[in-house]
């Protein structure tokens, strides 16, 4: 090919290619925009919810959480249609959506599932867990009980979350460390409402304490069968705790 024709050949190509508009390479940072302003809606969402400052079984009014949240229509019906999903909100067709109700039947499957999961995941990070996740798990359980010290439940319920999503990780199964975060914000509810009951958080929170000592001290052994254990008997306590609510 001669110069002549490898130049003509080249204008040939560049006329030939789109050329991107200054609209179109900021496309994709608009587009993030909304999931960003979703990922907000949802994580206030949560805690309104999972706080009991919207009760079982209230209407949420779209308009009231854009004016509370500050956030648009979009993402606030993105949110919930995500914790729909996750049993967290219902919808009806006469009344719109509201929050889930506690029923007795509802907490039953809740912790026969989570006994089912969260026993698994601790089994599976007995076997599985690197010396780091484990180091980690052990520094939580630590933060746990300084946060209950501390008296500050904020820090406490983020340690929590912090914890289980180390303990999925460390099962070392994509479909667990999927699964164990969206269960979750229904325990953590059900947290909030024995505490509420109660009138104390701290005589849970030193269940729940026990609970991580011993998984911790499992993976330390690399031991399954107490890992599983020490989850199943947490979880069998808290069921029986809001069964007596009930």
């Amino acid at each position: 090919m001669t110069a002549v024709a490898r130049k003509s050949e080249g204008r040939a190509a560049r006329r030939a290619s789109p050329v991107r508009s200054p609209a179109r390479a900021l496309a994709p940072a608009r587009e993030q925009e909304p999931r960003s302003l979703a990922e907000r809606a949802y994580e206030l969402l949560v805690r309104k919810i999972t706080r009991l400052e919207a009760a079982p079984g209230a209407v949420l009014v779209e308009k009231a959480l854009m004016e509370e949240f500050g956030i648009g229509r979009t993402p606030i019906r993105e949110a919930m249609q995500r914790l729909a999903i996750e049993r967290l909100v219902d919808h009806s067709p006469n009344r719109g959506m509201f929050v889930s109700e506690i029923t007795a039947t509802d907490v039953q499957q809740i912790y026969e599932f989570r006994a089912v999961l969260d026993g698994y995941a601790a089994a599976l990070a007995a076997m599985r867990a690197t010396p780091e996740q484990v180091r980690e798990l052990a520094l939580l359980h630590k933060k746990l009980l300084r946060a209950t010290e501390d008296d500050d439940v904020n820090e406490y319920v983020t340690l929590d979350r912090q914890f289980y999503r180390v303990l999925a990780e460390a099962a070392h199964n994509g479909l667990v460390a999927d699964s164990i975060p969206r269960i979750f914000n229904l325990h953590l509810r059900l947290w909030f409402f024995i505490s509420k009951k109660t009138g104390d958080w701290h005589a849970i929170a030193a269940s729940h304490q026990e609970m991580t000592r011993d998984v911790v001290a499992a993976l330390e052994r690399r031991d399954p069968g107490k890992a599983r254990h020490a989850m199943e008997s947490y979880i069998a306590r808290r069921n029986q705790d809001v069964k007596k609510i009930l």
